[in-house]
């Protein structure tokens, strides 16, 4: 059985310029709404994942599902950080174990407004838990015990009085910023400072988590069921790893939603563009139908032909939609995430993104042409003939 040329299929495409062009732009919008999404999507997974480890722990209070809502006194934090043999130890034998405080604070844009900014008091054996991952940038830490604060760099131009030598006043206590940080993940949208200052000026003595690095063999199951029957201290525990994947699902999952929705939308008036734009080509065609089938094509090559030709409008028009956002790999923006708090995450439209949108559009495709390549196939060559 003789397949009709595939040069056949790539003249017609630009013969018909005009309606090519139409149609691979309707697809083209379509396949950047559903990648825009997408790429959201993975940006602010990423964020939360590239800071997640297996070898730190976080204590929370049990049936908490996030640090913005739990709650520890400070003897269970100290029984935290000092009974828990997993926990590891620095040179001189303390625990690499600290007592966190997170709570969001409404502060004002720098474009308009306001918004939740999360504000974090850490203990100075923070900064060793995390290492090279938290890092100052510019400027200095703060002082332990001092009235000073470090800014994440994902704040920078975008909250009011984030700058080196700014005083950012919370309740009625003065900060002074001394220091601008890089951390991974959603750190970098927060502001740090002295666990107790902190506590004091926020007026809320409990704290939020404990963060501990632990032993690489260590079963966090086994940990928490150790203290399921101790009337002191009863934590929720799981490693940061875990943690952060629970906080990102929920955005996640509505970004896909979203975007299958816009993308369900939209696709149907591409198909609608593609089917119009193939019966229309079809309706030009017809003489060429009748020759095709007159030189002994039979109908399913011919049925191939149309349904090829269609696929090539859906996978061209997804490349150039995935083409229309690479101006914004990388550019930054902030939503909400469950603690109620602005994150910053960059635009990451990554080579799963474009295999997925190219995918959806080809699908589109044919979608499209099925319909059109099925009458092309059907048609018998006097009618063909006749019509011309």
């Amino acid at each position: 059985m003789a397949l009709v040329p595939f040069r056949y299929n790539l003249r017609s495409l630009w013969v018909r310029g005009a309606s090519t062009l139409l149609t691979l732009c309707a697809v083209a919008a379509t396949v950047a709404v559903l990648a825009g999404m997408l790429s959201l999507q993975q940006g602010f997974v990423q964020l939360f994942q590239e800071r997640g480890r297996d070898d730190l722990a976080v204590f929370l209070r049990k049936g908490a599902t996030s640090e913005g809502e739990s709650g520890l006194t400070r003897e269970q934090c100290a029984i935290l950080q000092k009974e828990v043999p997993e926990v590891e130890k620095d040179a001189e034998g303390r625990p690499l174990a600290s007592a966190e405080l997170f709570l969001a604070v409404r502060l004002r844009k720098f474009d308009g407004g306001e918004t939740n900014v999360s504000i974090r008091g850490v203990e100075p054996a923070t900064f060793a838990i995390h290492g090279d991952d938290v890092r100052i940038r510019d400027g200095q830490n703060f002082t332990p015990a001092s009235d000073e604060l470090i800014v994440g760099a994902g704040l920078v131009g975008r909250i009011a009085n984030c700058r080196i030598g700014d005083v950012l006043r919370i309740n009625t206590v003065d900060f002074r910023i001394v220091g601008i940080f890089e951390g991974k993940g959603g750190y970098r949208s927060e502001l740090w400072g002295d666990l107790d200052r902190l506590s004091a000026a926020l007026q809320r003595p409990v704290r939020s988590r404990v963060l501990a690095k632990v032993r690489a063999d260590t079963d966090l199951a086994a940990v928490q069921t150790r203290y399921e029957s101790d009337l002191r201290v009863q934590p929720k525990v799981e490693s940061e790893r875990q943690y952060l994947a629970s906080q990102t699902q929920r955005l996640s999952l509505t970004f896909a939603i979203l975007g299958g929705f816009l993308a369900s939308v939209m696709g149907l008036a591409a198909v609608f563009t593609g089917t119009n734009s193939m019966l229309a080509a079809i309706a030009s065609r017809t003489h060429e139908i009748g020759i095709l089938k007159a030189l002994g094509f039979r109908p399913l090559p011919i049925f191939v032909s149309f349904l090829l030709e269609a696929t090539l409008l859906g996978f061209l028009g997804g490349a150039l939609g995935c083409l229309l956002l690479i101006p914004f790999q990388g550019a930054e923006t902030g939503t909400m995430n469950q603690t109620f708090s602005e994150v910053t995450f960059a635009f990451r439209t990554t080579p799963t993104v474009m295999v997925q949108s190219i995918v959806f559009a080809v699908l589109l495709g044919l979608c499209g042409g099925a319909y059109p390549a099925l009458r092309a196939a059907r048609m018998a060559p006097t009618q063909a003939l006749r019509r011309a």
